[in-house]
């Protein structure tokens, strides 16, 4: 497929309605996995700020898995929650830990993983 010039690529999205639009962005977000909305209103500074705290995860818990407790155990230790939470987060899912480095995140999320549990880095 030939390049679009940026000329050329414009006179195509005035041609377009909006229902067309809004398919083009969202075929991108889910192609590129970035929102091209999001990335044309953001000022340079804050694009800068989203790559310097790119360094930090937050440690999401999908799904228990078959071994809950040895899960919650983990929950337990990693966040210092009692019992009763930590049961509560393994039940329902959510943030383990946020904003922590990467490497913790990653280490915590295959202890997570080790135990049987669905886990995702956001």
């Amino acid at each position: 497929m030939a390049k679009l010039t940026r000329d050329e690529f414009i006179s195509a999205l005035k041609e377009m309605t909006i229902l067309e639009v809004k398919e083009l962005v969202d075929a991108m977000k889910e192609e590129f996995g970035v929102d091209p909305s999001a990335v044309a209103v953001a000022a340079p500074g804050a694009v800068q700020t989203e790559d310097a705290g790119s360094s930090t995860k937050t440690v999401v818990l999908k799904n228990a898995g078959g071994n809950k407790i040895a899960v919650i155990k983990i929950i337990k230790e990693i966040t210092g929650l009692g019992l009763v939470e930590a049961k509560g987060l393994a039940d329902n899912g959510g943030n383990i830990k946020e904003n922590i480095p990467a490497d913790e995140a990653k280490a915590i999320a295959d202890q997570l993983t080790e135990a049987g549990a669905e886990v995702e880095l956001a």
